[in-house]
């Protein structure tokens, strides 16, 4: 695959074919412009020749071969016209096949809304370093925030990585570009008194067993709204997390947990169990109710005509009761942060918080609920405070008694 390189122009001849590399004029060097042609391996053993044009000096037209040289040398695919776009595009539709819903759609809305627009009509093998930037610093003009353009290099990087691993590229352009910087905000939840305060204030509420079951398991909020009866076991006290649901562009879908460490099994308490027991006696009456019109898909919380809740409903109706109760608006996933906080304030130790929360490992139960509250701080100061007392004493102490020896009479010593 040597390739070869040569001098043409775009004259006729008096029939208006072109004159091609037979053009008497091209005995001018300033005459027309250099390409090059070379034949690139295909998996199907046929000559796919590749042509290229337009180069100004024969030189440039030797740079660009040997970069088609070295492509093929290292067995990355060349493909130098296609964009970045359409790149992009063909990489969601292979993601379709190993994404959840939910996911698919967020990074299809950063690829069509975020990333395309500015470099999408780039060539793929052109991209560089410095687009990229480009990238970011756009969407800052734009007005869009840190964690949004962070989540925009992070599927961009996802993608280019999946491109030199798959030998189309021979650098992930993206890799080293920085997003601004950003501090998520600290989230406080709930205190056990501003969760028994709302508790108690939604006592004989429709959805009250749903929100306590959120607060006293741990539990995502797609967790409990995909809970079925078989999969609680209130004789072992035990529940296990099999599905969950999301809302996909206004439709609901069933899919596996967020983690594989998150199908797992998850202990009942006694008031736990007692919750259940209750939402099944409502549900039973509803059921009885409705007659055959009840939709039975054995889910533990639904609507009263059987059928699924939506996510947004009942964050809306969360939102509109907390607010009623007095208390400082949360987020849903909040009560998941309530309940490992109470957690660990009450000594439960980080590993035994972190299989509760069904984490793949502790070191994210750390970073994600591991902060100190204000109590858990105080405890923590009284604590030290109190060792540092104690030995404190325990010197002054030692000193009198020292003193003491000291000063006594010789003949009593």
């Amino acid at each position: 695959m040597k390739g070869r390189i040569y001098r043409r122009c775009h004259c006729v001849d008096h029939n208006r074919r072109p004159l091609g590399t037979n053009c008497p004029q091209l005995a001018d060097d300033k005459h027309g412009t250099w390409s090059f042609a070379v034949d690139l391996p295909s998996l199907d053993g046929k000559r796919k020749t590749m042509r290229r044009g337009g180069f100004a000096t024969k030189r440039e037209a030797q740079a660009e071969l040997k970069k088609v040289h070295e492509r093929v040398d290292s067995s990355v695919k060349t493909d130098d016209r296609e964009t970045v776009a359409q790149y992009l595009i063909k990489w969601l539709g292979e993601k379709r096949h190993t994404l959840k819903p939910r996911t698919l759609f967020g990074y299809s809305e950063f690829v069509h809304k975020r990333i395309n627009p500015h470099i999408g009509t780039i060539k793929l093998e052109q991209l560089r370093h410095e687009h990229v930037v480009r990238l970011v610093d756009t969407l800052i003009e734009e007005g869009r925030g840190p964690s949004t353009i962070k989540s925009v290099l992070a599927v961009l990087r996802s993608a280019l990585s999946d491109a030199v691993r798959h030998k189309r590229l021979t650098h992930n352009a993206a890799q080293h570009v920085q997003p601004p910087a950003y501090r998520a905000p600290e989230r406080q939840p709930w205190t056990a008194a501003q969760a028994a305060q709302f508790l108690d204030h939604i006592h004989g509420d429709r959805l009250a067993p749903l929100f306590e079951v959120l607060i006293g398991t741990g539990l995502r909020r797609g967790e409990v709204l995909a809970l079925q009866w078989e999969d609680v076991d209130l004789d072992n006290r035990i529940l296990r997390v099999r599905r969950s649901v999301t809302d996909v562009k206004g439709k609901l879908v069933i899919g596996a947990p967020k983690t594989k460490a998150s199908a797992g099994w998850v202990g009942l308490s006694t008031r736990m169990v007692a919750v259940f027991e209750r939402q099944r006696a409502n549900q039973g009456a509803e059921r009885a109710m409705w007659g055959e019109a009840y939709e039975d898909n054995d889910l533990v919380f639904a609507r009263e005509n059987g059928a699924m809740l939506r996510p947004e409903y009942v964050l809306k109706r969360f939102h509109a009761l907390s607010e009623t109760a007095g208390l400082p608006l949360v987020r849903l996933h909040d009560l998941r942060h309530l309940a490992a906080s109470l957690m660990l304030q009450n000594g439960v130790p980080l590993p035994l918080v972190s299989k509760t929360l069904r984490h793949s490992q502790v070191s994210i139960t750390a970073d994600l609920y591991g902060h100190l509250s204000p109590e858990a701080a105080h405890a923590a100061a009284d604590a030290l405070g109190g060792v540092l007392d104690a030995a404190a004493a325990e010197l002054r102490s030692e000193r009198a008694a020292r003193r003491a020896t000291d000063l006594r009479p010789e003949s009593m010593v």
